[in-house]
């Protein structure tokens, strides 16, 4: 533009420093030899320029390396001072868990001296009905869960035939007493294992006939039937294996009858509109053809599988006195996949252990496999017997060897698992026993194979615990009874069970000792409250 000033030059355009004024105005400014000088002088001036970035950025790396090396030793140090930590409250913890304390054992009060009896008048009284302790214990030292030596192993001193004599019919309009689960005063000889002989709460003939034996005869230890039932399922587990060396045909079918079972029950969701019903044929289809015994398995007699005897019915299904072991064999394992998936599911999830109670009514209750007119549903109470011997009574202390036996605490590798496993264990059974027994039959022609009032009685010998003896373990189960099943309950017993419920979450919780509460104690106030807020229910 003609009148402005020259253009200023950039701040980038420098000018080289060793070049004066002759040597630009010089002749030779624009010959080779001086392009080529200027060429080489640029180049070293690079070279010179590189080599310290390239020093500066070596000079970063190892900074950054120092500091990595830093963090990591800070990291490994404190990764180092916690592992320290863990294994110092391990090693306290080992040597708590190592540290046992034995409970003598009560001993029996002295009986008091008896009169002598004039010899013109013949001695009749009737003996004690009660055994000391120690004989019990004694007798029942080497038997499974729940069946132990301890005095807390038993029910409470309140009888369980008095529980039935109270117990009030389902959807009953009476008034309930201040504790539905007290007893009637009448004496009772060990009331879980007299109860489990007769599960259904009626009084034998062979029981009567006991009271009135000479006093010098000594009383014997009644028989725990359901356990008797478990050992005979793990001898007929082993006779199904001898049979499949010498029968190819049930060798062939019968682990692929036993993985469909399992497979079905596992996948028992919930939900409605016969979600379930394709696992359900499939149970009842692999039961069906066992029963058919087309692969010729040895015919057995069920009277070892059921908990009373049974005679011949009129009319009714099997009522031959052998079944195909095959067919018994299956029902175990069903029973056995249904345990687990209350253990594996339902300690976890509560809600998930009601499909599994609906299959297993379904199943027990369906006529064809009855014998002689009743189920066969004793197979599964048996390995509720063993793995939640709570349900039926038994309570231990915690703390010991045999106490744990009592409550059916497992045992992996030859040590104990640790109590949130056993309670998760225990919380899933027992959302399971009420998945089982509180079903309505009402609206279908077939019986119901464990009616309600197995859960009444249930719940009756855990809230019977003297207050010094309750366990946590008894806390969990009778909470996972209740939680998700109060409804159900309340439909059976009406007013009864809203009395039920009040001993359950306020006074049995209560007669716990302060210094013996514990989380699982508390929680059943806990779920009381949870009730009164989701659905009103005021207790």
């Amino acid at each position: 533009m003609a009148g402005s000033p020259p253009t200023r030059p950039r701040s980038f355009q420098w000018t080289s420093p060793s070049r004066s004024i002759s040597e630009i105005l010089c002749e030779d400014r624009n010959s080779e030899v001086r392009h080529k000088l200027l060429i080489e002088t640029a180049r070293k001036e690079h070279e010179r320029v590189r080599e310290d970035a390239e020093r500066v950025y070596r000079e970063h790396l190892q900074r950054e390396e120092q500091r990595r090396l830093l963090e990591e030793k800070r990291r490994e140090e404190e990764r180092i001072r916690r592992d320290e930590q863990i294994a110092a409250e391990r090693a306290r913890l080992n040597a708590l868990k190592a540290k046992k304390v034995e409970i003598p054992a009560v001993l029996p009060d002295p009986e008091p001296l008896k009169p002598t009896a004039p010899a013109s008048v013949p001695a009749t009284k009737t003996p004690q009905a009660a055994q000391p302790p120690a004989t019990t214990a004694n007798q029942s030292k080497d038997l499974p869960n729940g069946t132990s030596a301890e005095k807390t192993s038993t029910p409470s001193g309140q009888s369980v035939p008095g529980l039935f004599n109270t117990q009030p019919k389902p959807n009953s309009t009476q008034p309930a007493s201040t504790n539905p689960f007290a007893a009637k005063t009448q004496p009772a000889v060990n009331g879980a294992l007299t109860s489990q002989g007769q599960p259904n709460g009626t009084t034998s003939t062979s029981a009567a006939a006991a009271s009135t034996v000479a006093p010098s005869a000594p009383a014997a230890v009644p028989v725990d039937r359901y356990t008797v039932i478990h050992g005979n399922l793990k001898t007929l587990r082993k006779s199904m294996l001898e049979q499949a060396k010498v029968n190819k045909q049930l060798k062939e079918c019968m682990g692929d009858m036993r993985r469909s079972i399992r497979k079905s029950v596992g996948q028992l969701t919930g939900g409605t509109g016969g979600v379930n019903k394709p696992q359900q044929a499939t149970i009842m289809g692999e039961l069906r053809k066992a029963l058919a015994n087309h692969v010729g398995s040895q015919l057995i007699d069920p009277s070892d599988f059921v908990s009373e005897p049974r005679n011949p019915i009129q009319g009714a299904q099997h009522p031959q006195d052998k079944l195909p072991s095959l067919f018994l064999y299956l029902l175990n394992q069903f029973a056995k996949a249904a345990i687990n998936q209350f253990v594996n599911e339902a300690g976890a999830r509560p809600e998930t252990a009601d499909p599994v109670g609906i299959c297993i009514a379904a199943t027990f209750s369906d006529p064809d496999f009855q014998w002689r007119g009743a189920s066969l549903i004793d197979i599964l109470i048996a390995k509720f017997r063993i793995a939640c011997p709570v349900l039926f009574g038994y309570r231990g202390n915690e703390k010991t060897e045999r106490g744990r036996q009592s409550l059916g605490w497992k045992k992996e590798h030859g040590s104990w698992v640790v109590e949130q496993q056993h309670m998760d264990r225990m919380t899933g059974l027992g959302a399971g026993f009420a998945a089982v027994s509180l079903r309505n039959f009402s609206r279908v022609k077939k019986e119901n194979p464990y009616p309600p009032r197995n859960y009444w009685t249930a719940m009756a010998k855990i809230v019977n615990t003297p207050g010094p003896e309750i366990s946590s373990t008894q806390c969990v189960v009778l909470k996972s009874m209740i939680q998700n099943y109060e409804q159900k309950f309340l439909e059976f017993y009406g007013t009864a069970a809203l009395a039920a419920l009040r001993t359950c979450l306020f006074d049995f919780p209560n007669r716990v000792p302060p210094e013996n509460r514990t989380a699982a104690t508390n929680s059943l106030g806990v779920l009381a409250a949870q009730l009164k807020k989701d659905s009103g229910l005021v207790l």
